[in-house]
């Protein structure tokens, strides 16, 4: 049996929420049939007060064996470094995750504050907000950069504003199962069964990228269209399972037509990129994108462009106009 400590810093419940929706496994199957022992989490723990203070002592002077500690939401450093902006069991959250993450076999960050420090951490910052072993792409963050759990593994990353509940409760399952070594982490730390390929793997409008096609509003009833050259959509430039993975099982954002906001990135809100809103493409020369798909430069992307467009069939033209 595998024992777990969730810990909620600086956030919005979020994450929590998701997890508590996740399906494959869900949160009771995570219990009864994964033999996950969850110690406490702020929305499942039965302890309170003193008899939740001695659970967190006991677990952080290695007393109670700890072997998974999650930790969602962003590490609030301020002010001066004191960490005293986010007090929790009469002591500031900073000194909780240091000790519990020095004491644990296995760190998870879950969500994007507890990755690179989310939304907080933009400028100008004014808690010291960062993620726990990143600050936004920069490696570091709290814990720095060359810090080990006692398994010899970095902080694992899971990211997302909020995570998907599946991708949550997977990777639980195999950390509890002893199947730490089994995940493979990208460059961020994220595990690559999830973040290998990108938001557009499986999206239903990726035919209209390929012809260069733009829908012209949002919406559900929007079906046809790409939202990659005027609506901001980040699916070719962000790596997540999202059109594969489907939230509530049904749909995702480029499917109900909305543009992918980016969010498991550690740039995301991309406010820099647009202005005044996400929901805006940047172009070049008024044409091309600013951000052109992962692994192309523009001088190709712009040959691509114009060769797709010419070979633009029919259908993919009707009730759109061409970018």
């Amino acid at each position: 049996m595998s024992s777990v400590l969730w810990f909620q810093a600086g956030a919005c419940s979020g994450n929590t929420m998701s997890f508590l929706n996740a399906e494959e496994p869900n949160v009771v199957d995570l219990i009864v049939d994964f033999g996950l022992e969850l110690i406490w989490h702020p929305s499942l723990g039965m302890e309170l007060g003193e008899h939740a203070k001695k659970l967190f002592t006991d677990c952080a002077s290695g007393q109670r064996p700890l072997d998974i500690f999650v930790l969602e939401g962003t590490v609030i450093q301020g002010p001066d470094g004191s960490g005293r902006m986010d007090m929790f069991a009469d002591r500031p959250m900073i000194e909780w995750v240091t000790e519990l993450a020095n004491a644990a076999s296995i760190v998870v960050a879950i969500g994007d504050c507890a990755c690179w420090g989310g939304i907080p951490a933009m400028e100008p910052n004014p808690s010291d907000s960062t993620g726990l072993q990143f600050h936004k792409r920069e490696r570091g963050g709290f814990l720095g950069s060359d810090w080990r759990s006692k398994s010899g593994l970095p902080v694992i990353n899971i990211p997302g504003c909020p995570a998907h509940p599946d991708w949550i409760t997977q990777i639980l399952v195999a950390l509890a199962t002893g199947r730490a070594g089994d995940i493979a982490l990208d460059d961020l730390h994220r595990p690559q069964t999830f973040f290998k390929t990108f938001t557009q793997t499986g999206c239903t409008r990726v035919q209209f990228f390929e012809y260069k096609q733009s829908t012209t509003s949002f919406g559900e009833g929007t079906r046809t269209g790409c939202l990659f050259y005027e609506y901001g959509c980040r699916g070719p430039m962000t790596h997540s399972p999202c059109n594969r993975i489907l939230w509530n099982r049904q749909s995702s954002k480029t499917r109900a037509g909305m543009p992918c906001t980016g969010c498991t990135e550690p740039e995301f809100p991309f406010f820099d990129l647009a202005p005044g809103t996400v929901f805006k493409t940047q172009k070049v020369s008024g044409t091309i994108p600013k951000e052109v798909p992962e692994g192309v430069d523009h001088i190709t992307y712009m040959a691509h462009a114009a060769a797709a467009r010419i070979a633009a069939p029919q259908w993919s033209k009707e009730d759109m106009f061409v970018v």
